[in-house]
């Protein structure tokens, strides 16, 4: 008798571990991060409301879900939902934001659009080329893809607040896409990119977009108390410093030494100065 179940036992087991197993690569497959949660596409200075419709309706047949707006002339408008074409909840959840800093506020890594190939102060690459990067940036906190306006594009204010430029090679003596349809290159692109992408841990945490700022403005008010800018062209330079910082991926714990670095620079300089005007009283101090 015991002989006689012994196959029924294991056909039993065998039927348990392929149950298991079948429910384990299930709940695998529905509960796998979602590589593409953590990307923001910004739109800067939209003048038409058929733009942030379109664009919106681009993000949504990609998987993509969060817009934020940068001052857009008109929103929200019937134009957009129109040109959204379904895509309304993307538009209904969209941040309108009074400033490109309120937009990037929370990101670690931001991506700028850019048609020409002008003289930028960070490195510039194809989508196909940025992808797996943004992807794994991804891992360590928000990033957002920052789209110009339809006329201009980002100014050079506005490139200089990204880590990595990208340009999308197009015909040269047509370059320029509407933005819905770069929006749509670009999250193609992103999802293509996340079928083979594997993840790897942080290595570090990278400060936030918001961290960045303060200290490019400390630094840069440091530079023009000391004197350091007399004989340079102060938006120059900070453009080659923001690229160099930007290389380094800081941490918050690095900008602190820093920023307390230039808290020192200045009130050094402060002493010297006051000990100076005590003597020499006669001399005007500037």
């Amino acid at each position: 008798m015991r002989l006689a179940l012994k196959p029924l036992a294991t056909a039993v087991l065998k039927f348990r571990i392929e149950i298991t197993s079948a429910y384990f690569s299930w709940y695998c497959v529905l509960n796998k991060p979602n590589p593409l949660s953590g990307i923001r596409v910004v739109l800067s200075h939209t003048t038409h409301p058929g733009n942030i419709g379109a664009a919106a309706r681009a993000m949504k047949t990609m998987g993509l879900r969060h817009l934020y707006l940068i001052n857009p002339r008109h929103f929200p408008d019937a134009q957009a939902t129109a040109m959204a074409a379904g895509a309304d909840d993307v538009l209904q959840d969209a941040v309108v934001c009074g400033s490109i800093d309120e937009a990037l506020q929370g990101v670690v890594f931001t991506v700028a659009m850019t048609a020409r190939l002008r003289d930028i102060s960070i490195a510039v690459r194809t989508p196909r080329e940025a992808m797996p990067q943004v992807l794994q940036e991804a891992q360590a906190g928000p990033v957002a893809l920052l789209f110009g306006t339809e006329m201009s594009g980002l100014t050079n204010e506005e490139m200089g607040k990204a880590q990595l430029g990208v340009n999308i090679p197009a015909n040269p003596e047509f370059s320029s896409l509407n933005v819905a349809a770069a929006v749509q290159v670009m999250a193609y692109e992103l999802v293509a990119a996340a079928e083979n992408f594997v993840p790897r841990v942080p290595q570090i945490e990278p400060a936030t977009h918001e961290r960045l700022e303060g200290l490019y403005a400390h630094l840069e008010k440091t530079l023009f108390e000391i004197g350091f800018f007399t004989t340079q062209n102060p938006a120059r330079l900070m453009q080659r410093l923001r690229r160099l910082y930007s290389r380094t991926r800081l941490e918050d714990e690095e900008i602190n030494i820093l920023r307390g670095m230039l808290t020192v620079a200045t009130e050094y300089n402060a002493r010297l100065k006051k000990r100076y005007a005590e003597e020499h009283p006669d001399v005007q101090q500037h």
